[in-house]
């Protein structure tokens, strides 16, 4: 009997107390916040404020001296050269050299030189610092890389264009021709107008065309004036003449 009541109570996998916790079902939670719609997420987060940053305080930063201001002997040189090369030069063009080889520049360079273009360097940052205070400022966006600039004291533009399409490492930004600023396809349009010297003849072949018609035209209501006259004194003599014969 007690063996057989300990098997109850005692099972074969281990011993169970005689107290158990049960958990019971609760009841929804509603406390817990609903999620925004998706547009109001949107325009709370466009809406939202954004603080402007903090100045930094006073004494964070050194102060820059005048020494930094100043430009050194070599930029100050490089600036007169550049102030010299703008004020003789009718064309100056800016040109980007992408990864040309020592013997390629040498021949753009013996080509050039043989229509009177010259070749130039100048440190990008110089050239910046120079134009900025000048009345070409509007070129600064072009040096940015390793450009290279092509001066001639004549706006050589077609050769300059003939020599540049055999080089493929060389590509043209814009150029400053006669004080004005053109772009790559403005260089090249200008390479499609005629020269000087046609413009020239055909301006003075038009107005030699408009003095010879306009003397043409006052030569030609005076004789026609003088044609009609004779030709109305002719009529007046023959008619003139039967009268007297018939007064007779």
């Amino acid at each position: 009997m007690a063996a057989t009541l300990c098997r109850i109570l005692l099972p074969k996998q281990g011993w169970l107390p005689f107290t158990q916790c049960v958990r019971h079902g609760s009841k929804a939670v509603t406390r817990h916040k609903r999620p925004l719609h998706f547009l109001k997420q949107k325009l709370m987060s466009v809406t939202r404020y954004i603080p402007p940053p903090r100045p930094a305080p006073p004494g964070a930063y050194p102060r820059q001296t005048i020494r930094d201001q100043e430009d050194d002997p070599f930029t100050l040189l490089v600036k007169k050269n550049l102030k010299s090369v703008f004020q003789e030069s009718k064309m100056v063009a800016v040109v980007q050299n992408s990864g040309s080889t020592a013997d390629e520049m040498m021949l753009l360079k013996y080509k050039l030189h043989k229509h009177g273009i010259t070749v130039k360097f100048f440190p990008n940052q110089v050239v910046r610092s120079f134009l900025k205070d000048s009345t070409y400022s509007n070129m600064a966006p072009l040096f940015i890389g390793h450009t290279v600039l092509f001066i001639s004291k004549e706006p050589k533009v077609k050769e300059m264009l003939s020599s540049l399409r055999t080089s493929r490492h060389m590509l043209l930004l814009g150029a400053c021709i006669d004080n004005t600023l053109l772009s790559a396809q403005g260089v090249v349009s200008y390479s499609k107008l005629p020269s000087v010297a046609v413009v020239q003849g055909e301006l003075v072949s038009g107005l030699t065309l408009l003095i010879s018609q306009t003397a043409a035209m006052l030569q030609r209501h005076p004789a026609q004036l003088s044609a009609l006259l004779q030709q109305h004194v002719k009529q007046q003599s023959s008619e003139g003449a039967p009268k007297a014969q018939e007064a007779t």
